[in-house]
Parts: C-alpha cells; sequence; structure tokens
C-alpha cells in the first residue's frame, strides 16, 4: 500500500460489477494497491442486483441461476485490501503529463453532491451497458419500462412492474426477463421479439463451443413452456393503448427488415410492458479520453481491445460490456485478463502475460467473444423500425422532442447526423444525455444518408454523467489521493 494518503492507488477500478470485480480482486491478489469505486451502495452490477440487507429477502439467490460465482468474487473482495468506495458517480477522468491517473467523482445516494478525486497509475474501466430503446406510440405512457429495468426493479426492490405484463424487444436478455417474472407470481401474456433465431443456426460451431449458453436457453426456454408463455417471433410492440397507464399493446408482425406488415395488429390486454432492443456498451469516460472504438455486429459502438484488455490509450484496460455486449461470464475472463496485464505493467513482471493461466483466459474469452458476435447480429435492429413511428410520437423524451420535429430537421433543414439534428431540435439535451433517445435519434438522422442507422462514431463527451456547477467549483486539493 502507498505510505500515505497523498501517493496514487495502483490501479482505480471503475465499476464493481463481475467484469470490475475480477479485476479488482486478481489486481489485489497480485499485489497492488486498489481502489474500487462505483455509483451503487452494494457490488455486483446490474446482472447481480440484489435487494438491500433492510429488504429482509430470506433468498436474494433465487432470481439468479449463477449466485456462488458472484458469491465467490464478494468473498475474495472481503478478504483482500481493496478500497470499496460505494456510491461513487464518476463523472470524468484526467490524465497530466504522463502522470497518475485523477478520477473525479460526485458521493452520494443517488446522484452525489459532494465531489471527490481519486488518484491512480493505471486504470481498468468495467462501466457495463444501459438499455437500448426504440420509441413507439405510448412508449411514455406509465407503466412501461425497460425489460432491464423490470428485472432490476424484481431483484433489488422485489418489486413487479404490473401483474400481466408483456414483454418485448429484442435479444435473450426478454427470455430471462420473462422468466422472471413469471417465478415472481406476474403473469406474461406474450414474450414479443423482434428478431429470429435462425442467426444463430448459421454458426454451429461457435454454438458448439459454448455449451453453457446452450443450457441457459434451454432453461428459460422451460420456464416459458412450464407457464405457456407464447413466444412470438418476428414481432414487435407498435403502439401501447392506454389513459391514465398501459391498458394493452398492439403486436404487429414484422418483415425482414423490421417493418410492420399491414392487417396483422394484434390487441393484447396488460397493465405493463417491459420493452429493450438490447444493450448499449457504456464509453463515455473512455472516448472522453479519445479511446478507439469499434463497430460491433448489431451496430453499435464499443471499446477496441488488444490481447490483453488495453485500449488505445497506454495504462487504460476495460473489460465486459465496454467492449461489446457478452454476458458476465465474458466479463469476469476479461477483467481477471486485465487485471493480470495491469500487474504486469506496474510491476515489471512481463512473464505473467505468457502464463498458462492468461492463455486459458484468452482462449475462453475468444470463445465466448465469438458467441457475443453472433448473439449481436441475430438481434441487430432492421432499418425499417422507423416505420413505426407517427410524426407526434415522442422520441427525446426529457425535451418532448418528437419524430416529426426529427425528420423536419433531416428534411427541411438538411441534418446529415445525429450531432446536427440535436443543435437543431434539442433531442439528447436532456437528463439522461441521449442515453433513453440517443440510438433512435441516430436513426431518423441516417435515413436516406449512406451512413446506415447509426452515428458514424461514438460519443465523445467532457462529462459522463450530470454534474452541478457547484461540485465543479468546489474541487478537493489536487494532491488528495482520496478525500
Amino acid at each position: 500500500m502507498p505510505d500515505s494518503p497523498s501517493e496514487p492507488y495502483d490501479l482505480a477500478v471503475i465499476g464493481a460489477g463481475p467484469a470490475g470485480l475480477a479485476g479488482a480482486v486478481t489486481a489485489d491478489e497480485l499485489g497492488l494497491s486498489v481502489a474500487l469505486l462505483d455509483a451503487a451502495g452494494q457490488t455486483g452490477g446490474q446482472y447481480f442486483r440484489h435487494p438491500a440487507p433492510g429488504l429482509g429477502a430470506a433468498r436474494p439467490q433465487a432470481l439468479h441461476h449463477d449466485w456462488s460465482a458472484f458469491a465467490e468474487l464478494r468473498r475474495r473482495l472481503r478478504a483482500s485490501d481493496i478500497t470499496h468506495l460505494a456510491h461513487h458517480h464518476v463523472w470524468t477522468i484526467q490524465q497530466h503529463d504522463d502522470g497518475p491517473w485523477t478520477v473525479h467523482a460526485l458521493t452520494g445516494a443517488d446522484e452525489g453532491d459532494t465531489p471527490v478525486r481519486v488518484r491512480a497509475r493505471a486504470l481498468l474501466l468495467a462501466t457495463g451497458a444501459y438499455e437500448r430503446q426504440l420509441p413507439f406510440p405510448g412508449w411514455t405512457l406509465p407503466g412501461v419500462v425497460g425489460a432491464g429495468g423490470a428485472q432490476a426493479m424484481l431483484k433489488s426492490g422485489l418489486v413487479l412492474p404490473g401483474q400481466r405484463v408483456v414483454v418485448a424487444g429484442s435479444g435473450p436478455l426478454l427470455l430471462a426477463v420473462a422468466s422472471s417474472l413469471t417465478t415472481a407470481g406476474a403473469h406474461v401474456p406474450a414474450v414479443v421479439e423482434a428478431s429470429g433465431y435462425l442467426g444463430y443456426a448459421r454458426r454451429p460451431l461457435t454454438l458448439a463451443a459454448n455449451p453453457h449458453k446452450l443450457l441457459e436457453a434451454a432453461v428459460h426456454g422451460t420456464a416459458l413452456l412450464r407457464h405457456r408463455i407464447p413466444l412470438r417471433t418476428r414481432s414487435a410492440v407498435t403502439e401501447v393503448h392506454g389513459t391514465d397507464r398501459v391498458e394493452a399493446v398492439t403486436v404487429s408482425r414484422l418483415d425482414r427488415d423490421w417493418r410492420p406488415l399491414p392487417g396483422t395488429g394484434r390487441r393484447i390486454a396488460c397493465d405493463a410492458l417491459a420493452v429493450g432492443h438490447g444493450l448499449l456498451p457504456q464509453t463515455e469516460l473512455a472516448t472522453g479520453l479519445g479511446c478507439a472504438t469499434r463497430r460491433t455486429p448489431d451496430g453499435t459502438h464499443a471499446l477496441a481491445l488488444d490481447d490483453l484488455q488495453e485500449t488505445s490509450v497506454p495504462g487504460l484496460w476495460a473489460a465486459g460490456e465496454t467492449g461489446g455486449i457478452g454476458g458476465w461470464q465474458l466479463a469476469c475472463a476479461e477483467g481477471e485478463l486485465a487485471g493480470i496485464a495491469a500487474v504486469a505493467r506496474l510491476r515489471g513482471r512481463p512473464a505473467l502475460t505468457g502464463s498458462r493461466r492468461v492463455r486459458d483466459l484468452a482462449r475462453r474469452r475468444d470463445r465466448m467473444r465469438a458467441f457475443a458476435d453472433t448473439m449481436a447480429a441475430a438481434h441487430a435492429p432492421g432499418p425499417g423500425w422507423t416505420g413505426w413511428l407517427t410524426d407526434d410520437t415522442d422520441v427525446c423524451r426529457c425535451e418532448e422532442v418528437t419524430a416529426g420535429d426529427i425528420r423536419e430537421a433531416v428534411t427541411g433543414l438538411g441534418a446529415r447526423d445525429a450531432r446536427t439534428v440535436k443543435l437543431l431540435t434539442r433531442a439528447g439535451m436532456g437528463w439522461c444525455q441521449g442515453r433513453m433517445c440517443g440510438a433512435a435519434v441516430a436513426c431518423l438522422a441516417a435515413a436516406g444518408t449512406a451512413q446506415g442507422t447509426v452515428p458514424p462514431s461514438a460519443e465523445r463527451r467532457p462529462l459522463a454523467v450530470p454534474v452541478p456547477l457547484g461540485a465543479l467549483a468546489d474541487q478537493p486539493a489536487e494532491n488528495d489521493r482520496t478525500s
């Protein structure tokens, strides 16, 4: 450990989900001083989210298939010398003259209000992902929640979004959400998947190399069969009905480009809708530092990483969903690899990176990453989804910008990218800073251009989360290790 509080940690890990936990405990066990920062009050990230002790949950593992792996990571954390900094909302990172990194955060249970700095010689970003939302008429009604949001409500608060919940969108998360909701007592009238599953069959070797994924699918599929939940593929919720909250949804069949087929709409009564179209890597901190990105098979942008998880910026590693969506097991393997690589660099032990442990981790990582790419390609949104939108459909909920406003910016004012649309309409300028509407705005902005349906590059922002001006003015002393 450093001799005094003014000395930096060896490694600061941002994010205490599976990737961050694996990287932190690995680096600690190999001799580094580690600070683990996370916005939440408990470790586990989104996947291993669990109820606070005050709720008195007797069996928090009931909604997890892999609780023993998380329990082992927590045991290693408790046995370590890691400084766990909960409720730390990191908003930017700086480095001056190749010296230590300075991590700027706000502390507090919600968005935080007290500024702190944490200094470290190296960084591991394990910031996870957030849901991709594609708007449709009625999606702002109370009772419409993200698919991942519904699962988070259940895992952390033991709360259901409703009693009769349609699960819709695209991606394997839908099956897990439907299974969890039914286990907790909700009725799920249908799981509505915009894509199909034939894309997986085109990669039989990748499937064969990842039998645990087939087992997960079988577990969730069995739950759907047991509860007699119909799975409607090549379909989407194209409208939500209700006055004060959700009362029903219209489900329409889609063509291969996700265009609704006329005359196929079917109304399903429900009191909630859990909807999500996959996940987006949360890369704002990294792209703000100039880290290179790569285009993923589903059109998003993830960090470009080398064989040992290092970004294009030396001394900055990343693991988990920041490098592409792939699940908790892939995240753990990448976190462990990154932790070992950081030790090898900081302690001058290059032989570590050629060890059998690293070779085995790299093979496991590559095998699971291949499956993740297959999954992303199978559930990539088709360009025709914008046909769901009427001109009065809100796209940016924070600023109440409609699809018609964005289309006018494109066709009438000449906007050809998401940034120009943002400047003309304020889409993405609200509290969420485009996390809810960014993908949709980019698709509408790119309509009719050669760019396709995604922005040409990842966003670069100096601030990763909203920061009060008072917090910017009230910065602690520069030589603080943490304060």
